[in-house]
């Protein structure tokens, strides 16, 4: 047992839970629950983005993967990064203008406003989508806290999901939105701590050792020192497309991330959240990598049980007790940024999309919130389920989410910002589409062979599309027109 790492660990717990604690006791709205009332700063928002964006997955399944498939990997960062820079680069200003002008705080809000004839069947299926996906999303960074707590303590994985479990659904229940983001914020740093302060040492070591990382990777498989993975032709291009097929999410469709998009105060603090976003996604995947490729150098030959367990396994081993402690810390610190922006996500949707809006129930703003909070509660429960009973890897179970939801609700967003004749129908099509053709995809082999983050994209994409120019959407009067004009120019002033 290492104790002086159990104590770094319950302290942070214990200040993360602080801090929610702290933002419960001021009044809220429900939209302070939700979405922060838009009084937090675009730096605030882009380290929480980041934050909520790089789970678990990152830190545990990212470097994983680059320990068991070498220089191809890089491809997923790339796609990664490619889609962040555009995400906020792109689309976070519509978004902050759209949520301003439509007065909504979720995505299928905003859908469902945009395209008012169909706004409550827009309602139902966006909640459904991305309830049934962001469980599985929840129960996959509950997970990967015990695997993180299992390889830290030697504790039994149940016990790390039941305690992970407890501090995520204390800190969303309690502090909501706002309580959320500055928890992130903190988060959002020590994780960068981690992923940049590991592969230093690691690289310090590997020189002192005489050891080249190359020789490591050229001697760990026939393909592990290929950036194409060893392949050509159409199989190359397979290859490409499903590591670089993460960029695909990035285009909207994830509405944890979108909220931070939508909470943003004006163009000053979009700009500054889009430099932080981007400079703190290029040092965290350039650190990820590396921790693949140098656990490949430092322990060649040696067989992992599970090799997402990799990087606290290399924490363990490189760095002293206290520092251990902080830099394992930052895992932790993935796991509960995510998991709790989820269940966010998940209480918006039940609260704001059904409750107020699809079945216009009149409550108050303190009823509302009590909604969202039993609805925390129970999201919880489902996911903690999840977590306890399924055995896919953290990376897979993402990925599978990531399709649902955001490669999915991706092309809504797109067609809904950059083509004037997307209808209401072709939102509906857009998501019975990319829900179908995820859970079909991925129930079959054909996820070997292609990602359904690949196919659910486009194929919601087409379906979107043909939908909308079968059913156009009814053309407004000359009066509508400039009635929305004179509301874009009131934003813009």
């Amino acid at each position: 047992m290492h104790t002086t790492i159990l104590v770094e660990f319950i302290l942070y717990c214990l200040a993360m839970v602080a801090i929610g604690y702290y933002f419960s006791r001021k009044e809220m709205e429900h939209s302070d629950f939700l979405i922060g009332g838009g009084k937090l700063p675009g730096w605030a928002l882009a380290f929480s983005e980041r934050a909520t964006g790089e789970s678990a997955w990152l830190l545990l399944g990212y470097t994983g993967f680059v320990f068991m498939t070498g220089f191809s990997a890089i491809w997923v960062g790339v796609g990664i990064g490619l889609g962040v820079a555009f995400s906020w680069l792109f689309l976070a200003r519509r978004f902050m203008d759209e949520a301003k002008k439509y007065n909504v705080m979720t995505l299928p809000g905003y859908l469902a406003a945009r395209f008012e004839s169909k706004g409550k069947i827009i309602l139902w299926l966006a909640t459904i989508l991305i309830g049934s996906f962001m469980m599985f999303y929840f129960g996959a960074q509950i997970a990967g806290a015990g695997k993180t707590l299992f390889t830290v303590f030697g504790i039994k994985p149940l016990t790390g999901i039941l305690v992970s479990f407890a501090i995520v659904i204390a800190l969303s229940y309690l502090g909501g939105f706002v309580g959320v983001v500055w928890t992130d914020m903190i988060q959002s740093v020590m994780m960068l701590i981690t992923l940049v302060g590991l592969p230093i040492m690691a690289l310090i070591k590997i020189n002192s050792e005489g050891l080249s990382v190359m020789d490591a990777v050229v001697a760990a498989g026939p393909t592990m020192d290929s950036w194409t993975g060893g392949l050509t032709g159409f199989a190359l291009g397979i290859l490409l497309f499903n590591n670089f097929a993460w960029f695909f999410g990035f285009l909207g469709g994830q509405p944890q991330l979108s909220a931070r998009f939508m909470a943003l105060k004006d163009k000053k603090e979009a700009r500054t959240g889009a430099t932080v976003a981007v400079v703190w996604v290029i040092l965290a995947y350039v650190g990820a990598f590396l921790i693949g490729l140098t656990a490949l150098t430092l322990y060649q030959g040696q067989a992992f049980a599970d090799v997402e367990t990799i990087l606290p396994f290399m924490i363990l081993d490189l760095f002293p007790e206290w520092a251990a402690g902080i830099l394992l810390a930052g895992i932790l610190a993935a796991i509960i940024s995510t998991a709790d922006s989820q269940l966010l996500v998940i209480t918006s949707s039940a609260s704001e999309d059904i409750i107020r809006n699809a079945l216009s129930i009149k409550l108050t703003e303190k009823q509302l919130v009590l909604v969202s909070r039993l609805t925390i509660v129970g999201a919880g429960i489902v996911g903690l389920m999840i977590a306890l009973f399924s055995k896919s890897l953290v990376y897979l179970v993402v990925g599978w989410a990531w399709a649902g939801v955001g490669c999915t609700l991706s092309p809504a967003i797109i067609l809904t910002f950059f083509w004037k004749k997307y209808s209401g129908a072709g939102v509906i099509a857009t998501i019975i589409s990319g829900f179908v053709s995820t859970v079909v995809w991925i129930s079959t082999p054909l996820e070997e062979i292609i990602s359904s983050r690949f196919t659910t994209f486009f194929i919601a994409l087409a379906f979107g599309i043909v939908f909308s120019l079968l059913f156009p959407e009814k053309q407004t009067t000359a009066a509508e027109d400039e009635k929305e004009i004179s509301a874009e120019n009131a934003i813009n002033v």
